[in-house]
């Protein structure tokens, strides 16, 4: 799952110990079947040493949808792209090499951080090398120009050929006031992806991110691992602008620069929060230099359903990813793989025991069902961000989807944790299929993470099609809140590392939990004539009524 150029572990990291123990355990435990017999096999072979890590363009990604595919086929489903059981996805793969230090220089003294522990830089453009010079350093708050909340941090501010110095989050994160933003529940605006975009369209030569754990969601490691190697982007011409340099500054890095330009970093923090804040220029000047290569290419979703009985032209969809990082070869020649047995074999796996459940239905649901294991998603939803905006079903008639994105390990869990809870009536649905397993729907413990815009869901969220996007919380059943602990310090060591592994914690009677959860759920939506729809307030809901027309009822 993606968090920076790469997901944090979204639900995984979902945690209300005491509340939850308290609500839920006293509820009686349901007996759990064995789902699939293939799933263990999957999981093992998708995020084998065999597969390299299951990176887009590399041999072990080609591995990885040929598995896909044959596996699908097997099942019996219907190839879903005019015979193919492919969408190709076009690419570019660009890897930065050679870089140098980022120097900051006022007129006497000069600052230097050092690429990835200090800093991190990388770019989308398509050219051999980058070179920022003497570019004049602004700080400009968070980042962020919404109308809508009358904030505006690039006011007054030319930035052409500069380089922007800003916050991660929002700042309804600080002030945790409701009538702002969304209090403290990150909004898009407070994505890293957001102020890169609004950086590029003002104009500016760089844009640098200052790291703080708490409103970024995730560790100066999470960093680190997730824009060093290659990057990729969608090939074609997209339209979108981009910085010539992107990157990150670690808050140590932050403080001493701002200390050169005579600032205090808490203290530019507070004058942020106001929707009076003009940018500052720091009369300070960045320079830093590194190679590019790029590679255009291509990958592919691997998509394929189980055509409707009674109403062929709607459609329900199963989705997660199939890639993660792929493997890297250290300077004394030790190669490192990156096996993302949760993140995200455990997800691609399912949808595929999923699928063969629904392709083994008589009579078959009576709404088609699509499964597709999307491509590129650490690398920016990148796969299915194509499909959404080339969908091989049309998403006005998508009843709804259910994303799969690193599945609990741990054990049965008594509790269930919604990303983006209450944000659309599909959740009804799933509320149902819980109470058959007695399990409580809970809140994410950490809205202001934004985890909502950080899975394959958001692309077609944006389109408004009503998706589930769930996992297990931390009630362990048979557990208590040490082993709850436990799991999370077991979990934070081991994301997007080359210790994400199948290991000893492992309990898989929660994967099957999770599986029959969401293939019930998916089922009720498939053999109904219900109409999901968002929630009044939320921002996807109008998009969604303006097809309605489209669809029956």
């Amino acid at each position: 799952m993606n968090l920076s150029r790469r997901f944090i572990p979204t639900l995984l990291l979902s945690f209300t110990l005491a509340l939850i123990f308290t609500a839920c355990n006293n509820r009686e435990e349901v007996e759990i079947p064995v789902f699939s017999d293939r799933y263990k096999h999957f999981v093992e072979t998708l995020s084998s040493d065999n597969f390299e890590g299951r990176a887009p363009t590399t041999p072990g990604g080609k591995k990885t949808k040929a598995f896909i595919e044959a596996e699908f086929r097997r099942m019996g489903l219907k190839p879903a792209n005019n015979g193919s059981f492919r969408q190709s996805v076009p690419l570019v793969e660009i890897t930065g090499r050679n870089f140098s230090a980022l120097t900051i220089a006022d007129t006497i003294n000069e600052l230097s951080f050092s690429y990835f522990d200090q800093m991190m830089v990388g770019s989308s453009q398509l050219t051999d090398s980058i070179y920022l010079d003497k570019s004049e350093l602004v700080f400009a708050g968070y980042g962020i120009v919404a109308p809508e909340y009358n904030w505006n941090d690039y006011k007054g501010l030319d930035v052409k050929g500069k380089t922007v110095i800003v916050l991660v989050n929002d700042p309804g994160y600080e002030l945790k006031d409701d009538n702002l933003f969304n209090g403290f529940a990150m909004t898009y605006y407070g994505r890293w992806t957001y102020k890169y975009e609004e950086a590029a369209r003002q104009g500016a030569a760089g844009v640098l991110i200052i790291h703080e754990t708490g409103p970024a969601g995730y560790g100066w490691d999470v960093v680190k691992n997730s824009w060093s190697g290659p990057q990729y982007k969608m090939g074609g011409n997209n339209g979108e602008p981009a910085a010539q340099v992107e990157g990150w500054l670690h808050k140590e890095s932050a403080e001493a620069l701002m200390e050169l330009a005579g600032f205090e970093l808490e203290d530019l923090k507070q004058r942020a929060l106001n929707q009076d804040f003009e940018p500052i220029d720091l009369d300070l000047k960045a320079s830093v230099n590194f190679n590019l290569t790029y590679i255009e290419s291509e990958s592919a979703n691997i998509a394929g359903y189980v055509k409707g009985s009674k109403y062929p032209d709607e459609t329900v969809i199963y989705m997660a990813h199939w890639d993660h990082l792929g493997k890297t070869v250290t300077d004394d020649d030790e190669v490192r793989i990156y096996n993302g047995a949760i993140d995200n074999a455990t997800g691609t796996a399912a949808i595929m025991v999923i699928a063969k459940k629904f392709a083994q239905m008589n009579p078959a649901p009576e709404r088609t069902v699509v499964f597709i294991a999307v491509t590129a998603e650490e690398s920016g939803l990148i796969g299915s961000q194509y499909y959404s905006l080339n969908p091989l079903f049309p998403l006005e008639t998508t009843a709804g989807g259910i994303n799969i994105d690193g599945l609990n390990v741990y054990g049965p869990t008594r509790d269930i944790v919604v990303i983006g809870y209450g944000s659309t009536d599909f959740q009804n649905i799933l509320k149902q299929q819980a109470d058959k397993q007695n399990r409580v729907l809970i809140r994410e413990r950490y809205p202001e993470r934004g985890y909502f815009y950080r899975s394959d869901h958001f692309n077609f969220v944006k389109q408004g099609v009503p998706m589930i996007y769930a996992n297990s919380g931390t009630d362990f059943s048979g557990r208590n809140e040490r082993f709850a602990e436990q799991v999370l310090e077991d979990q934070e060591s081991r994301y997007h590392s080359t210790e994400d592994i199948i290991h000893d914690m492992w309990d898989w009677k929660g994967l099957d939990q999770n599986l029959w959860l969401f293939f019930n759920t998916g089922k009720e939506l498939a053999n109904s004539r219900k109409w999901p729809q968002w929630e009044e307030g939320t921002e996807f809901r109008a998009i969604r009524e303006e097809s309605s027309d489209l669809r029956e009822d």
